[in-house]
């Protein structure tokens, strides 16, 4: 059996955006890729609301993923893959972040991945960039005012921080869009639309 960890925010916790609830497990996307990868596989959630690839948040605790990333990748080990699937929260106004940094800075948690001993017989696991898909109209919150000009240069970021060192990618603009109710999280649809995307990723590398 191979093992996957996804690391990511409230999109992989599975925040809906119409009730402000947790999907269930079978509509998150997580859940959906371990129904489609099947018994061969065993998905493991990690998805955190508001968590930001390295900076600590002005308003709650616990939220920076580098600090985490490390203690989590031991605990789960072995692991065979890692989706890194950060990088929405970091667009918001008081990280005052270019799409350039928030890049970097999911790079920097796959290279903590690359670097770690969490494989099978202490090897490194795949550390897989998720780039989250454009961010939609957020006008109704000044934190998020420049988010979707932002984010709408993420995919060309994120692939020369992939290129650079070496790892997988996996673009969810390429699939699916952000839910119009609050343009930061995915509807349903969109969690299928990930699940599947990110299946066909696996399936081509493993």
């Amino acid at each position: 059996m191979r093992t996957i960890l996804c690391f990511g925010d409230s999109n992989t916790w599975g925040f809906n955006p119409e009730t402000a609830r947790r999907f269930p497990r079978d509509v998150r996307w997580p859940g959906k890729l371990q129904a489609a990868l099947g018994e061969e596989w065993e998905v493991i959630e990690e998805g955190l609301t508001g968590r930001t690839a390295t900076l600590d948040s002005p308003l709650a605790p616990g939220k920076n993923g580098l600090t985490y990333l490390e203690p989590c990748l031991d605990s789960h080990a072995p692991l065979d893959a890692v989706l890194i699937a950060v990088g929405t929260n970091d667009l918001a106004e008081r990280y005052g972040l270019t799409a350039t940094d928030v890049a970097r800075a999911a790079a920097r948690l796959a290279s903590v991945v690359s670097r770690s001993q969490a494989g099978p017989e202490e090897t490194s696991p795949l550390p897989i960039l998720i780039c989250p898909p454009p961010v939609g109209d957020t006008a109704w919150r000044e934190d998020w005012a420049s988010a979707a000009a932002k984010s709408a240069v993420l995919p060309e970021r994120f692939r020369a921080v992939a290129d650079e060192g070496g790892w997988e990618l996996i673009d969810l603009g390429e699939v699916t869009r952000f839910s119009n109710i609050d343009g930061i999280h995915l509807d349903a649809a969109g969690h299928s639309a990930v699940a599947e995307h990110i299946e066909q990723g696996v399936r081509r590398l493993f």
